[in-house]
């Protein structure tokens, strides 16, 4: 079953969505519409992910949205800060986090990779074994070199991606991620409205979950510490 997008489903969202700032009547009504779109995105994907289990093995509890087998999510391959071109097959033996967002974006991403930063430090040695992948869905204004800039705030082994515009579209469509531009004041003030979720991977390259934001860091930590705890 393919994902239902909240455009789909529900229209366009609210004027300023995601990235309006709190207060005012627009923030509650971006508020709602967000949540309903979370709903939706949460449900078709635990509808989407095939749900297999091995015979004799109870399948782990974990705190975020279990997709193991899904689909989708399978490849990655865009270049970093320095042109080099990164994919998801290079970092097998690590427990991966896939985090779709832009530099500029005023809360949902900067929360999301500080908590990431925090629960690699609270694993002490382990946390050399999850590796943080940030992928821009605003290659226009994330150069890499800004790119690199702002990953580096979250901690020195955390990647950032980009591409061009085609190839960001055809990433966030293997991720099922959704993302649109909301208008400014100005052509270059624009927001950016994105998925609001983190795609975790296995230390053998597989997708296991999609982590909701807002779930705080210590769900994240839970459910981290139960794959690096998996062999290899």
């Amino acid at each position: 079953m393919d994902q239902l997008t909240p455009r789909s489903a529900f229209g366009a969202p609210p004027t300023g969505g995601r990235s309006q700032r709190p207060g005012g009547a627009g923030s509650a009504a971006a508020a709602g519409w967000w949540l309903i779109r979370a709903l939706v995105v949460t449900t078709s994907m635990a509808l989407a992910a095939c749900d297999v289990q091995v015979p004799g093995q109870s399948r782990p509890s974990f705190k975020g949205v279990d997709i193991t087998g899904a689909e989708y999510a399978r490849t990655l391959s865009l270049t970093d800060g320095d042109g080099k071109p990164r994919t998801l097959a290079e970092f097998k033996g690590k427990v991966v986090l896939v985090f779709f967002g832009y530099t500029q974006c005023p809360d949902v991403c900067p929360t999301t990779m500080a908590e990431l930063a925090e629960v690699k430090r609270g694993l002490g040695a382990d946390g050399a074994r999850v590796q943080g992948i940030f992928v821009s869905v605003d290659p226009e204004r994330d150069t890499g070199e800004l790119l690199k800039a702002y990953v580096a705030n979250f901690g020195p082994d955390i990647i950032g991606l980009r591409g061009t515009p085609e190839q960001t579209k055809e990433a966030a469509r293997e991720f099922k991620v959704f993302y649109s531009k909301v208008p400014g004041k100005t052509e270059t003030s624009y927001t950016v409205d994105h998925t609001a979720g983190s795609y975790v991977f296995d230390a053998k390259g597989r997708v296991r979950l999609f982590t909701r934001y807002g779930s705080g860091a210590k769900a994240l930590a839970d459910d981290l510490k139960i794959l690096l705890a998996e062999p290899a």
